[in-house]
């Protein structure tokens, strides 16, 4: 059983954007299909279609800048903190 006691806060920092961007791709792809499939059903194409696909390149930008941001934050936070609260421990296979 092992605790932890620090994270690496640029190291998870740069972890945690690197997976929000992927959520943001996900999550952009889903917008512009969505917004797609509205607009076909409805058959008026406008801009609003092509801000939807300008999602795809945008939202893993504003996701990545978000999950480092936060994770920035909350790792501080766990360092500061982390000594004053009894966290449970971790099983780490070797």
């Amino acid at each position: 059983m092992k605790k932890i006691r620090k994270i690496k806060v640029w190291q998870y920092a740069k972890f945690q954007s690197v997976v929000m961007a992927l959520v943001g791709v996900v999550a952009g792809m889903l917008y512009a299909l969505i917004g797609a499939i509205y607009d076909a059903t409805t058959g008026n194409l406008s801009h609003g279609t092509a801000l939807a696909f300008l999602a795809i390149p945008i939202m893993p930008f504003y996701f990545a800048a978000f999950g480092f941001v936060s994770a920035l934050i909350g790792a501080i936070l766990f360092n500061r903190f982390a000594k004053w609260i009894r966290f449970k421990n971790i099983d780490f296979e070797q």
